[in-house]
């Protein structure tokens, strides 16, 4: 059940403090909500939530927490609390627990922004669609605070975030940028969530020229980048692999590249 959206920003208290306390909190905290989970397949709210004061930072990204000595917002280690439900389960059917798990956070304003700032697999069409449109819900919240990700320096608005976590999304999905983030944000969701297979090929194509500038060592450059070999490539992708690679990742297509690239040379 979707819990009642606050009008300030609030986050799980064991997400706050120094890293060592953070770190140990965070597993307990997963440790709670597996043990709740094998008994009756459901999670419950964290039991202590704090405000987070407008302009507050919070770490999004474990690169930009260099200074562990130092009481701070670490959002990023919920990766910490699901490690600790896996060992609950005694690392059983993890795969089982993901999906729901993530439908349950994202139900909130934290748990929306870390599973779409993360990038947690799977990001096919589909889930990020439900990402970014779990993060549009709690966007008035989430604008109160301030963000880092990874890059240090100043720390970025709720928009600079959007764009540095998931600008690959705005680029394939939305590539017009005269608009607002948070109109792009919202038009690359709704184009993603009742994308076709075609629609899905148009948006990594478009994404493709940015993998392939990212790539290194490649033995096959110019054949990975003729139009022709990548429809084939993808055509040829059953639809679990081809649901992988939808959303258009930068990522997931650079994995790709380096496949075929590996394949090429087999041959």
């Amino acid at each position: 059940m979707a819990s009642k959206q606050p009008s300030s920003l609030q986050l799980p208290s064991f997400l706050r403090g120094l890293y060592s306390s953070v770190h140990q909190n965070s597993k307990k905290e997963g440790l709670r909500c597996g043990e709740q989970y094998r008994k009756d397949g459901a999670f419950s709210a964290p039991r202590q939530m704090l405000e987070v004061s407008p302009g507050e930072v919070v770490l999004t990204h474990g690169v930009a927490d260099f200074q562990h000595e130092r009481p701070a917002w670490r959002l990023y280690m919920l990766s910490n609390v699901m490690s600790g439900m896996y060992e609950a389960l005694n690392w059983q059917n993890t795969f089982q627990v993901d999906d729901p798990y993530e439908a349950f956070c994202r139900e909130n304003a934290w748990g929306a922004l870390y599973f779409a700032t993360s990038q947690d697999a799977p990001r096919s069409a589909e889930r990020t669609a439900l990402r970014l449109q779990a993060v549009l819900r709690f966007w008035e919240p989430l604008q109160s605070a301030r963000y880092l990700f990874k890059t240090l320096g100043a720390a970025l608005t709720l928009e600079e975030l959007m764009v540095a976590s998931c600008g690959w999304a705005l680029d394939a999905w939305c590539p017009a940028g005269d608009t607002s983030v948070h109109a792009r944000l919202k038009t690359a969701a709704e184009r993603m969530a009742r994308a076709t297979r075609e629609e899905c090929l148009e948006a990594i194509f478009r994404e493709l020229p940015r993998a392939l500038a990212y790539a290194r060592n490649l033995k096959h450059r110019d054949a990975l980048a003729d139009p022709t070999f990548q429809r084939e490539r993808l055509a040829s992708l059953d639809p679990l692999a081809f649901e992988r690679v939808s959303g258009a990742c930068t990522s997931d297509l650079l994995e790709k590249l380096y496949d075929w690239d590996h394949e090429l040379g087999l041959h």
